[in-house]
């Protein structure tokens, strides 16, 4: 085979995700609304075919194509096939949704594929200018869906809060990058890292245009200082959007903050763990206070969200083998919580009523005993609580932080996990303890409540028995960072 060839294979799955979302674009041109659930079929059928590939073509060799801008390795695999899982299960709870708010159109399912794109040309990104066109395809694509309930004021107005704020974003992101281009003379992560460890010339410079990128990978991670833009976007988006963001779109920025601050700039590491420490405590006091107050269920789980980003970034502290591969267990084991969270929001939505208050949720365990359950089980991971997957995910990251030697701030987290866990419980409070204002019957698809279930169920399996998922999140890291 030519190089030209060996390029294409390497980057196979991606192509076949681009070829979809263009032929899905243009089919829908030709369909009758009737006809439409092809759509989503072949929605489906392109992220099987994806995953499908990725596990056939997997190899614990690290493949480089086009001229070293991409790169295929084992991190970059099973974040792909996290991706493939999310993405599918997305439009597995979204799908009745979808049609009851008029978006069951070929437009959501190409920009939900063309998002997609972006992350996987992320996670394989091995070149600041690869990695930045994956980002700015999966923003573009998010403003959009963002914004495509076009009646919806909300929407909207979410919309242009996320699509200003991006901006700005991108730009720090860009503009760190050209700094660290003008010391290093590289924009390879490979020539970057090589660049620092002779020495570069200019400390002074690295370490500002250090600065500008962390800043930008804090924005698409949702970390604070840089939080401001979650809450609304939740809030305001379609919740079928708002699930869309809050799993799939973190393993993409968590791969994303591997390629640029592991790989690229270890030998900084004394410079971006000060950074991330202020990061860390700020998105576990802010996401758990700011949280408590919050009335709406998308709110709360933004706040909720930026506190998980908080433990997250205890795992890179460690600046260790055994730290990265804890985060790595710990944003797919969010993703996990997320999608069934979001799940039972979806399953209370029906035709005119958008299930997004805490008052919502009142006495479901009278309208349906299993669906509260399921809950039950999604807060109490969420919360930490054991024996589910979220105490073994905040336990992992703690005892990465607590070997590295971060003791103090160890103990600060087990703090803000404890107040956390009072928002949590209080949703058990309005499905256990409240009488419902509505009694009508929870309807929803087949398949969606047989993988909601399994999807909280997981959760308790996994946790009992997570050593399986750590393991490949180990072996992840160690054939994948050298």
């Amino acid at each position: 085979m030519n190089a030209i060839s060996l390029d294409l294979m390497t980057a196979l799955p991606e192509i076949v995700v681009l070829v979809m979302a263009m032929l899905i674009l243009l089919l829908d041109l030709f369909l009758k609304s009737s006809s439409r659930f092809l759509i989503y079929v072949l929605s489906q059928l392109t992220l099987l075919v994806a995953a499908i590939i990725t596990v056939v073509t997997h190899s614990t060799v690290i493949e480089y194509a086009f001229n070293g801008m991409f790169v295929d390795d084992a991190l970059a695999d099973i974040l792909k096939l996290g991706i493939y899982l999310a993405t599918s299960v997305t439009l597995i709870y979204t799908r009745t949704y979808v049609s009851l708010r008029g978006m069951f159109r070929g437009e959501f399912y190409a920009l939900v594929l063309f998002s997609t794109l972006g992350m996987m040309v992320m996670v394989s990104g091995q070149h600041f200018l690869t990695l930045y066109i994956g980002l700015e395809l999966l923003s573009l694509s998010l403003y959009a869906l963002v914004a495509l309930d076009r009646d919806n004021a909300s929407s909207t107005e979410a919309a242009m809060k996320y699509f200003v704020l991006g901006a700005l974003a991108s730009g720090m992101l860009l503009y760190g990058m050209s700094m660290l281009y003008g010391v290093t003379g590289s924009l390879s992560i490979d020539g970057v890292s090589e660049a620092l460890l002779n020495g570069a010339p200019d400390h002074g410079v690295l370490v500002l245009g250090l600065v500008f990128v962390v800043a930008g990978l804090a924005f698409k991670l949702g970390a604070a200082p840089f939080q401001m833009w979650v809450p609304d976007v939740y809030h305001g988006s379609p919740t079928a959007v708002t699930l869309f963001i809050g799993s799939a779109t973190k393993i993409a920025a968590f791969a994303m903050v591997v390629r640029l601050l592991i790989q690229a700039m270890f030998m900084l590491a004394a410079d971006w763990q000060g950074m991330l420490i202020i990061m860390a405590v700020l998105s576990m006091v802010i996401g758990n206070i700011a949280a408590i107050a919050q009335t709406n269920i998308k709110r709360m789980l933004a706040y909720s969200t930026i506190s998980h980003i908080g433990f997250l970034l205890l795992g890179f502290l460690s600046a260790s083998l055994n730290g990265y591969a804890s985060a790595t267990f710990y944003i797919l084991s969010y993703v996990l919580m997320t999608l069934a969270g979001f799940g039972v929001i979806l399953l209370l939505s029906r035709a005119g009523f958008e299930a997004d208050r805490l008052e919502d949720l009142k006495g479901l365990n009278q309208r349906n005993p299993w669906y509260a359950f399921l809950m039950l089980l999604v807060m109490f991971s969420m919360a930490g609580i054991p024996p589910t997957l979220g105490f073994y995910a905040k336990f992992t990251v703690l005892q990465a932080a607590l070997q590295a030697g971060f003791t103090a701030l160890v103990v600060f987290a087990v703090i803000m996990a404890l107040i956390g866990a009072f928002y949590y419980l209080r949703v058990l409070k309005y499905i256990y303890f409240d009488e419902p204002d509505d009694h009508s019957a929870i309807k929803a698809p087949i398949d969606m409540k047989l993988v909601l279930s399994v999807n909280a169920i997981g959760l308790l399996i996994l946790g009992m028995l997570p050593q399986r998922l750590m393991d490949v999140c180990a072996y992840a890291i160690i054939h994948s960072i050298q």
